[in-house]
């Protein structure tokens, strides 16, 4: 009986210290076992430095088309969407008034071109008149000297003379009045003319209708859009760049630029013009990004990403963007070595956009480097054991 008892006291203990132990390797593998990590090691890639920066498509030259005048719309020859030429005719307006008004002043002209015909008969017929007012004059005047006629006799053909020059310089002023009255009437033809071609809209410059503001039956004012018309050679992208990444940003830099609308093309362009003043809130500057081809199709105000080249290195020592970290304001890596970690500072240059980043200087090339994901590299210490995994 105590021999049963003695085993099961013993078989008893014998059970606890199976279970500590298997709980001891649960820990161990567990709670205490040591980080997985990866290791990558220093590899020569050909890197790109690139500026991001989020934008919409915009116009550079874009023009309201209006009329002089007011009037009604009476047709319409271009629509949205409508590409046109310079000269183009693209609407017309109601003109009865101005053709009245047209057909009044030319009547007008033509009658002050008679007039003047006849003005200028009656001074020629005036200067006849005073030419054989003036023979008589010094005829009957000589006569009256050698007491062949009478005094009174000569005193009346020099009051005849004196007459005839008074017509000749009437006849005169009514011919220059006729000239001037004629210029004016030319004038008003020109006015009116111009008024007829003003009711005709034409496209001021090549480029493609972006909006058809008014329609047929309208009255437009003065300075009151009919078309918006934009310069396709004009298009290109405002983007906003964070004021921190304008390092090696300028004009002539080569960049990417993608479309809302095209999300897997990337169109070449380069930088255009650089702003000035940042945003006060956003602290961004605005850049303007050419396309080095016009495109053929866009929207203004569409969505753009811009990407702008500000480096290119080939063959330089680098390493995943995803290795890299900051420990107490310095930027480093951390070396596996016999199994633990070792904190590296590190000089990075060129970050490209594959999540690559160019090694200046701290490393010789021959280190393994941790990677790990982000929550549990920030957990790394110095001296930590961990577990390299393939």
């Amino acid at each position: 009986m105590n021999l049963l008892k003695s085993l099961a006291k013993k078989k008893k203990y014998l059970l606890w210290l199976v279970v500590l132990v298997f709980g001891g390797i649960a820990l161990k593998m567990t709670l205490f076992a040591p980080f997985k990590v990866k290791v990558v090691g220093i590899k020569k890639r050909d890197l790109t430095a690139q500026v991001y920066g989020n934008g919409t498509v915009e116009a550079k030259v874009v023009v309201g088309v209006s009329s002089k005048i007011t009037g009604r719309i009476v047709e319409l020859f271009a629509d949205q969407g409508d590409l046109v030429k310079r000269g183009q005719l693209l609407a017309r307006l109601e003109n009865d008034d101005f053709r009245h008004q047209e057909q009044q002043s030319e009547a007008g002209l033509n009658k002050s071109a008679a007039s003047l015909i006849i003005e200028q008969a009656n001074l020629q017929k005036a200067k006849s008149n005073l030419a054989l007012a003036e023979k008589n004059a010094q005829r009957f005047k000589t006569l009256s000297e050698k007491n062949m006629v009478s005094k009174l006799e000569a005193e009346q053909y020099d009051t005849t003379c004196q007459v005839a020059r008074e017509e000749v310089a009437r006849s005169k002023a009514t011919v220059d009045a006729v000239h001037m009255e004629q210029r004016a009437s030319s004038a008003a033809l020109g006015f009116a003319k111009s008024k007829v071609a003003d009711t005709l809209i034409y496209a001021p410059q090549d480029g493609i209708i972006i909006t058809r503001d008014l329609e047929k039956g309208a009255t437009v004012s003065p300075g009151m859009s009919i078309f918006t018309l934009a310069d396709p050679r004009t298009v290109w992208v405002k983007a906003n760049v964070d004021e921190s990444q304008l390092q090696g940003v300028s004009v002539g830099k080569k960049t990417l630029i993608t479309l809302r609308s095209s999300p897997n093309e990337q169109l070449p362009g380069q930088v255009a013009r650089l702003g000035h003043q940042s945003d006060r809130v956003t602290e961004e500057l605005e850049v303007d990004i050419a396309f080095n081809e016009p495109l053929k199709n866009f929207r203004l105000g569409e969505q753009s990403d811009v990407y702008i080249v500000t480096g290119i290195k080939k063959d330089t020592p680098s390493l995943p963007s995803a290795s890299i970290v900051a420990k107490e304001k310095k930027r480093g890596v951390w070396v596996v070595k016999n199994g633990k970690l070792t904190f590296k500072e590190v000089t990075v240059g060129i970050m490209d956009r594959r999540n690559f980043t160019e090694i200046v200087t701290g490393l010789d090339g021959s280190e393994r480097v941790a990677i790990a994901p982000p929550p549990e590299m920030a957990k790394f210490q110095e001296g930590m054991k961990v577990q390299v995994t393939p």
